[in-house]
This record gives C-alpha cells, structure tokens and sequence, in this order.
C-alpha cells in the first residue's frame, strides 16, 4: 500500500537532513571548520568558538509574553510588559534569540550582506532553540518577505533562509509565497518608530489564492533582526486579515534600545 503524501514527505525531510550531514561531515574532513567570527579551529561547520559564544547575549526567560523582551526579574508565566499593554502589536507572542550587539550583529552581517550560508545555519540553530515552543505550535512557517526589486539586489530573502532551515528542523510545512511585499517601500535605516511604521503601511499582503494555506492556521512569522517591529507588525497585521488564527513571531536578533540603532527591520 502506498504511503500517504504527508508520511512521504517527512520521509524525504530526514533523507535530506541525513544526505546534508553526511556532505557536511565530509566536507569537515576535507576542509577543518572555523569559528564564524574569529576564524580559529572549532569542531564543527557553521558554529562559534567558546570564547565568541560567549559574547552574544541569549535571551531567555523571564520575557514579555507578547514582545519577547527581557524582564529584570520573573513576574510569573504569562506577564506582559507595560510597553506591550500600551501599544499592542499585531502578532500573538515574540521570541528572539539573541540581542542585537557587537557579537549578534558580526553574525548578521556576513549573513546579510556577505551571502556567508554557514552563519545563516548558526542563525538558524540558535532561533530554533529560543522558538521551539513556536515550531512545536505552529502550523506554518512564513518568512518577511522582500520585495521583488530587492530580492534581485540581494539575491536571496535571508529571511526565507531562515524560515526553510527552521521548517527542516521541526518537519512543519513553510510557505515562501503566501506572504507578499506588494509595495516597494524606501529602506527603513535612519527612520524613527513611527517613520517605521507609516512606511511599511499596507506593504505586505496574502495572495488571494494562498489564502487556505493561513486561514485558522497558527502561523510562525520569521526574520533576521527585529529593530521598532514595524515591518513585523504590518506582516502579523496581512497574515490576521487573511485569516491566521494566531501569528507567532521567531527573530534571530533583538534590538533592545533602537532608538540608538538603526539597522533595517
């Protein structure tokens, strides 16, 4: 009797994963990994030394329930910060894995704007730690998407990256085209929080046909960075309009303080 289609694709997910740590493996015999950062022998591809480990600053719990933001002291499961209470955003709940500083931001950047994939998988192993309550409840995994123009500049969505690498680990399904950038904003560097936002204003929506994909679903929004969480919010916001029952939202990064720094969100 012939499997069903689900079964037959996890079957595929795992050979995958087993075909991509083997060529991993091999490629680590041929050429001994080095750290991302300070470039100094580690034991495996796409990972950090101790000593630059050690410079990133994990976000763990006690965090707001709604933004993700770190709390001073536990508050008790489920606390929402006082910034959460006054503005609430679009999506349900955040998590990020780390803060955006010197150390994160090193790893962003040749991820970004240097095409380096190996820092995009340490990226993507740090979120899937940070967001495994999300993967386990959702239904689908949606990058922020660019925009056409800025997807031929770039080359690739580093978001989409990310959201596919996430989905490989967890075996959920992820969607790479049922989110839309419709409109060509201005990049978001040097804009304040509300620039952010009147800027980003109805730039994101769900194709008409992809509809099914989000309607009642649990969706697991994904980016790099999350700067004012403009562009987060205006996507949650398409995602909610679409349908989605609850829209999680999973950033390798966190700016803390970004009045004092603008990256693009």
């Amino acid at each position: 009797m012939r499997e069903p289609i689900a079964d037959q694709d996890l079957l595929f997910q795992r050979f995958k994963r087993s075909a991509t740590e083997a060529w991993r493996g091999l490629v680590d015999v041929v050429t001994p990994p080095l750290c991302l950062s300070c470039q100094t022998p580690v034991g495996t591809g796409a990972a950090l030394c101790l000593s630059c480990w050690s410079r990133l600053t994990f976000i763990d719990d006690p965090v707001c329930a709604v933004l993700g933001t770190p709390f001073a002291y536990d508050e008790g499961e489920g606390a929402v910060s006082p910034a959460a209470m006054a503005e609430p955003p679009q999506w349900d709940s955040a998590r990020a894995a780390v803060a955006f500083d010197e150390a994160s931001s090193h790893l962003v950047h040749l991820f970004k704007y240097q095409d380096n994939a190996e820092a995009g998988l340490a990226m993507a192993r740090m979120m899937a730690g940070a967001g495994r309550r999300f993967l386990m409840e959702a239904d689908v995994i949606v990058p922020v998407p660019l925009h056409r123009k800025r997807l031929w500049q770039r080359r690739f969505n580093q978001a989409a990256f990310l959201a596919q690498r996430l989905a490989d680990r967890c075996g959920k399904p992820w969607a790479h085209d049922v989110l839309l950038r419709v409109e060509a904003t201005a990049s978001q560097v040097g804009l304040d929080a509300v620039a952010r936002r009147k800027n980003v204003r109805g730039a994101f929506a769900v194709a008409i046909e992809k509809l099914p994909a989000v309607d009642c679903k649990t969706v697991l929004l994904v980016d790099d960075v999350r700067t004012t969480g403009a562009t987060a919010n205006a996507c949650a916001g398409a995602l909610k309009k679409a349908g989605a029952a609850r829209v999680l939202l999973l950033s390798f990064a966190l700016v803390l303080e970004p009045a004092r720094l603008h990256i693009v969100d």
